[in-house]
């Protein structure tokens, strides 16, 4: 089993807060779009076969392709890799391309899940990320996919915002309970090195993240999440029953995968590669059947840690028992040890050797984990 993601960098303007590679432009969407057919070719072996159970359509923002471009790419990627009948096919997408023809057409070409970039149903704070669409237009774009008979949606959220306080932030969530989606992701606003927000805090022109507010709006969003019935199986993700993003799963459940585009990356269970963050280098090597990619062999402690890093940030937390199959009893025991002494009781249980971090402890995974990790 594996999955694969490819990379749509282009986008039609700069969100204030994204640090994802991507670039205001298409002029090169052609050049791309072969590219990554020829990096499939290139990269057809390096799943070894195994059934391709997700595709995810990430960027950038996918949805400028054309339903013809969706198609070829579809149809590429079941030339070289061999993709189960019921595979999970994912597409971000941002509201104001959402159209009920677009939708529609997606549905045609089997496009099964759909992930919308709503961040805010607060027009404000939607002016101040730089979004392109209203509040309306992102509560349209979701019930024109579910008319276009995609059943399987997801919305994306962004707290923590200082444009937005707390009694507008649980307006908000008011309309988790009226919209038809399966599944949200939310996600604390964060300047990231090289997005517009961080220059603007570093040069004073905007405050710094208030991580108070983002605590309290955090726990707003919990409560609220377990009244309407969503499962929080992850630090950021929330869903219907069944409805768990399989391709996110994989990630932390270390299922390999395979990135295709520019700032792409793969896992094939050993080691780690990346595409050049760069179109033109990207555009160039492909063309010239060249190997782009950086590579990072983990090794077993490296293994090991980002193991803790994933797993703990997951409701199914550790399997304590696989743990210790895959890296010895003793580091089953330093974690047990560590966990007793330093994580505090409410944050985490432990039932049948399976080790879970509790809703509280969700809050502080990256810190508990990281406090358990072992230097090479």
């Amino acid at each position: 089993m594996a999955g694969i993601y490819l990379h749509i960098p282009f986008c039609a303007s700069k969100c204030v807060y994204c640090g994802f590679y991507s670039v205001v432009s298409t002029a090169r969407r052609e050049e791309y779009l072969t590219a990554l057919t020829r990096e499939m070719a290139l990269r057809q072996d390096y799943l070894r076969g195994a059934d391709i159970r997700t595709i995810y359509f990430g960027g950038g923002t996918p949805t400028l392709l054309t339903p013809d471009e969706v198609a070829a790419l579809l149809a590429d990627l079941r030339r070289h890799f061999p993709v189960a009948p019921d595979a999970e096919i994912t597409m971000e997408g941002n509201p104001e391309q959402l159209t009920p023809d677009y939708c529609q057409a997606l549905h045609a070409l089997g496009v099964n899940r759909l992930s919308i970039g709503v961040q805010s149903f607060h027009d404000p704070v939607l002016q101040f990320m730089r979004r392109r669409h209203t509040a309306h237009e992102a509560i349209g774009a979701v019930h024109n996919a579910a008319a276009a008979g995609i059943t399987n949606l997801s919305i994306d959220l962004i707290y923590g915002v200082s444009e937005r306080d707390d009694k507008q932030w649980a307006d908000e969530l008011q309309h988790l309970a009226t919209l038809p989606i399966q599944h949200f992701s939310a996600y604390a606003l964060t300047p990231e090195e090289n997005s517009l927000l961080y220059k603007q805090i570093q040069h004073g022109r905007h405050a710094p993240v208030d991580e108070e507010m983002a605590t309290r709006q955090y726990r707003q969003l919990t409560d609220y999440a377990r009244e309407l019935g969503f499962e929080h199986y992850e630090v950021s993700n929330f869903a219907r029953p069944g409805f768990h993003s399989r391709h996110n799963s994989a990630y932390w459940d270390g299922t390999p995968y395979l990135g295709l585009g520019a700032a792409a990356h793969s896992f094939d269970g050993k080691s780690r590669q990346w595409n050049a963050s760069n179109l033109s280098q990207y555009l160039h090597d492909i063309a010239e059947g060249q190997d782009c990619a950086e590579r990072e062999t983990l090794a077993p402690t490296d293994q090991y840690n980002e193991t803790l890093l994933l797993r703990l940030r997951t409701r199914d937390g550790l399997d304590l028992q696989a743990l210790a199959r895959e890296f010895g009893e003793q580091r089953r025991q330093e974690l047990l040890a560590y966990f007793e002494k330093e994580v505090p009781h409410e944050h985490y249980t432990l039932i049948k050797n399976r080790l879970c971090l509790t809703e509280a402890g969700l809050w502080f995974a990256d810190g508990i984990a990281g406090g358990g990790f072992v230097e090479c």
